[in-house]
């Protein structure tokens, strides 16, 4: 499979043993893991749970079709740790205290429910937490050159001829630089991030 064809969630659909399935798990156990704390999951417990929910992904990701709906990865897994937490608290007689006045259960169902407030925040700290590590992962693909022409213009906002000046590149080359970026950057989160 040509790696430049395929994202990482398709890529990752293959063996546990795979780079991509590495990668997959890398970026998603912290996200999935300060969820899990926020319910109030002991620490052991919560990276007990990461495996869980991990290894239900990897088990279920090749019939898992993406709709072709914005989110649908994001929603697939936030269904299956909302699954995982309620078999977790029914395992245990203790049950979390909660904030705000609502119990677990009604967290746990605000969680589940596309429409809630913290299905929204799941769907918001999900796509700035993978598209981060996302960063992380293509960055090294690129040339350091290539790399600050698209970060200055995506995360500076730097205008591509200031971009070009400062580092001594032609104007052309700059808007090239974010373009591959981007291009290898939107290849990579097909599936898993809104665009």
């Amino acid at each position: 499979m040509s790696e430049t064809a395929l994202s990482l969630l398709d890529r990752a659909r293959g063996d546990a043993n795979d780079e991509s399935w590495r990668h997959l798990v890398s970026a998603y156990s912290p996200l999935l893991r300060a969820w899990l704390l926020r319910f109030e999951v002991a620490a052991t417990d919560a990276d007990d749970l990461v495996q869980d929910v991990l290894l239900t992904v990897l088990r279920e990701l090749p019939k898992f079709e993406h709709c072709g709906h914005a989110g649908a990865f994001r929603s697939w897994l936030r269904s299956i740790l909302v699954n995982r937490l309620r078999e977790f608290w029914r395992s245990r007689k203790y049950r979390p205290a909660t904030t705000g006045g609502s119990s677990w259960q009604q967290q746990l169902e605000q969680l589940a429910d596309e429409s809630s407030g913290v299905s929204r925040e799941w769907n918001l700290e999900h796509d700035r937490h993978v598209m981060a590590r996302l960063l992380e992962h293509v960055r090294p693909r690129f040339e350091a050159k290539t790399w600050e022409a698209f970060h200055r213009q995506m995360f500076d906002g730097q205008r591509a001829d200031a971009v070009a000046t400062e580092l001594g590149m032609p104007l052309n080359s700059v808007y090239v630089a974010r373009s591959r970026v981007l291009s290898t950057l939107r290849r990579e989160a097909a599936g898993l991030v809104d665009e």
